[in-house]
């Protein structure tokens, strides 16, 4: 039998394995809707200036920064990091909020942006959601 506890003691193979895929899908998915934002807001830029705001364009960098951060921390969890399972349940919070108050502020940022901010909160919840999960099932089964 092969040993698959990290460094600090968390065992990815156990109960967290089922939560552990779905957040790598999640954070997959969230790359991939960074990058359609980014392209967007590029084809915006030339075809309809008004809807890729220089406040749009702030969001997506800020989100494209995440998007950089989210996978490293992933797979950094899913190697059995404690670490890297802590800031996933942490950004991922921090996401949920920071868009759900940009999606609520009038007139900042252009409607189909603002569907993306809520589908980016929705992902984080779920992320965040099942990253606890994951911290209560691996801290249970170490009592």
């Amino acid at each position: 039998m092969v040993n698959s506890i990290g460094a600090d003691g968390f065992e990815p193979a156990s109960l967290a394995a089922l939560p552990l895929a779905r957040m790598r899908r999640l954070v997959v998915a969230y790359v991939i809707l960074t990058v359609a934002t980014l392209a967007a807001l590029a084809v915006l830029a030339v075809a309809d200036p008004p809807l890729a705001t220089s406040e749009a364009w702030g969001h997506a960098v800020i989100v494209a920064v995440f998007a950089i951060v989210l996978p490293l921390r992933t797979r950094a969890a899913l190697k059995g990091s404690h670490s890297g399972l802590r800031a996933l349940t942490i950004i991922g919070c921090v996401l949920l909020v920071v868009n759900l108050v940009e999606a609520a502020l009038p007139g900042v940022f252009p409607s189909w942006m603002r569907v993306e901010m809520l589908v980016i909160a929705a992902m984080m919840l779920t992320l965040a959601i099942l990253s606890v999960r994951v911290r209560r099932n691996t801290s249970a089964s170490r009592r």
